[in-house]
This record gives structure tokens, sequence and C-alpha cells, in this order.
């Protein structure tokens, strides 16, 4: 069977990994393969101070460091019918909190980025729509 060959990691994503502390880091990259590997044509970058992905546009699906977790936010997420996710935020958000590389479930991490694909909230015309439309049909 032929290798994976996976795109290389952006660097402003790489960096930001580097200037982790390495328990931090150990949990982003796990959580950002999960991600490149779920959601393959994806596009990401750094945007509002850390990771995100987005599929043509919109925001799907990022991580940042708070202050006693790193958090994983699907924007989309509150319109998900699946377990292990809490709100987030006045809009459609959810996410899941990690303090330790093993609290990462990536069997549910891929099943909410499978969901991801298939139910979005319009966030890229959030302004010019005043206000979130369903981007998908679900």
């Amino acid at each position: 069977m032929p290798a994976v060959i996976e795109p290389p990691r952006p660097a402003d994503i790489v960096e930001y990994h580097r200037q982790l502390a390495p328990a931090d880091r150990e949990i982003c990259e796990l959580l950002a393969t999960a991600i490149e590997r779920g959601l393959p044509e994806a596009r990401s970058k750094v945007w509002h101070a850390h990771p995100v992905w987005f599929l043509e546009g919109n925001p799907i699906v990022g991580y940042d460091r708070l202050k006693d977790a790193v958090r994983l936010m699907f924007w989309s997420g509150q319109s998900f019918d699946a377990e292990g996710l809490a709100a987030s935020g006045s809009f459609k958000a959810a996410e899941a909190r990690y303090t330790d590389v093993v609290d990462v479930d990536v069997d549910a991490v891929t099943a909410w980025l499978s969901a991801a694909r298939e139910i979005q909230w319009d966030y890229e015309h959030i302004r010019t729509n005043r206000g979130l439309v369903k981007r998908t049909d679900f």
C-alpha cells in the first residue's frame, strides 16, 4: 500500500504550536492531525490569533489555548447530533476542552468533523446576512 502524503501544515500554525508549552503542543498537534485527516479539503490558517480550518471560506473548526485548557471549537457544533460538545457563545458554536492529550477522544473528534462538513451555518457572510443563516441543508 502506498504511503499517504499529507500536505505541509501552514507555517503560521507551526509557529502557533512552537510557542505552546509541551503538554499543550501535544494536544494541539493531535487535534491538527485529526482535523487535517478528517477535513483534507479544508484550508487552514491562524485567524483571530488561533488555528482555524475553513471550507469554501466558512470557518468550521479551530482550537486555542485558554488559561486552563485547550479548547476545540466547532462553529456550527450546537446543531450536531453528537455528545461531548458544550454550547459556546451566543451563536451556534460548541466546544470541547482538554487538559491532557489522553483526554482527546480522536473517534469523537472524527465524528464531529464529519458532522461539521454536513452541518454548517454561514459565518462567512454573517454581516451581510445580518445574522446567521443555514449554509447547508440539515
